[in-house]
């Protein structure tokens, strides 16, 4: 009955040295930067040109929206707070947080699975490529991802926020991470860690054993493959998605199905730091900007504009 509801929260961030603050904006600021010029010049590519109109394209596009809105959810107010404009955050506006970091970050599980599909077909079964990965279908799988983010994220948020908070209202990350919230709810939390727990099996254990499943009949096909160039073109595109696969899974496994303990705040912070700018920012290149139609479409785009502004 003496407890007091909570209102707003207070992210610690990373530290309270000015100094080091300063720094950290300086190089958190190039990262977001980056990482928003980068999707949104993927984005824009891919729906210029004609020729990157194919179902690979179609999901990189959505792989960049949602880097976009999961960079966007956490480091503008990380940037503001790193600029001592104050670290209180309101209830609201900690537990959209927590809705959104949850929708875009199970999303991209499930469309990480979906392209290592599409890229089965595409190497395994190259004549009936077009007619398995049909227009119909890969909107279908597109419209699943988002739908299951939004769903299991949903559920997830709604339970966490739910709980009663008492104070202390300090949370020791720098956004709303659905962990670091729970260890402030006064009130047992199993339920919650076990839903976590259950949800990580589901989209990050099955996924990635599709992926790997997927990968495995690839590497049968590529080893029957005679030619260099054909070797090359095939580890070209699959080495990239292995890349964004295995820091992707890799450390969200680490990080939520991992022991927990009581100095992990530190490890938590980093990890989440990679999914909100180092790895939407590495996407754009790892995946997209090196490939060879990609680069194709970028030179045709800038001999456009010199051709407009001449």
């Amino acid at each position: 009955k003496n407890e007091t509801t909570v209102t707003e929260f207070i992210l610690l961030g990373f530290s309270s040295n000015p100094a080091l603050q300063l720094c950290l904006f300086g190089l958190f600021s190039v990262l977001y930067s980056a990482t928003l010029m980068g999707n949104a010049l993927v984005f824009v590519l891919i729906c210029l040109d004609y020729r990157l109109h194919s179902p690979m394209y179609l999901f990189l596009c959505h792989l960049s929206i949602v880097d976009i809105c999961y960079a966007s959810n956490n480091v503008p107010h990380m940037l503001r707070n790193l600029l001592g404009q104050g670290r209180t955050i309101s209830f609201a506006g900690c537990g959209t947080q927590i809705h959104l970091y949850l929708i875009f970050a199970l999303t991209e599980c499930v469309l990480l699975a979906v392209m290592s599909y599409d890229r089965y077909v595409a190497i395994c079964h190259p004549l009936r490529y077009a007619l398995i990965m049909n227009w119909r279908l890969c909107l279908t799988l597109a419209a699943v991802s988002w739908a299951f983010g939004f769903v299991f994220g949903t559920l997830q948020a709604s339970l966490a926020l739910h709980l009663p908070f008492c104070g202390p209202c300090e949370v020791d990350h720098f956004f709303c991470e659905i962990l670091a919230v729970l260890k402030l709810a006064c009130t047992d939390t199993t339920a919650n860690k076990v839903l976590i727990f259950a949800v990580c099996v589901c989209f990050l254990l099955f996924p990635l054993a599709l992926i790997l499943i997927s990968y495995l009949h690839i590497l049968a096909t590529i080893l029957r493959i005679r030619s260099a160039p054909g070797w090359h073109k095939t580890f070209s595109t699959c080495g990239s998605h292995l890349t964004v696969v295995g820091l992707f899974y890799g450390n969200a496994i680490f990080m939520y199905m991992g022991p927990q303990s009581s100095n992990s705040s530190g490890r938590e912070k980093v990890l989440s730091l990679f999914y909100s700018l180092v790895s939407p920012c590495l996407n754009p290149l790892i995946y997209s900007l090196r490939n060879k139609q990609v680069k194709e479409a970028l030179m045709k785009l800038q001999r456009r504009r010199r051709v407009f502004h001449s």
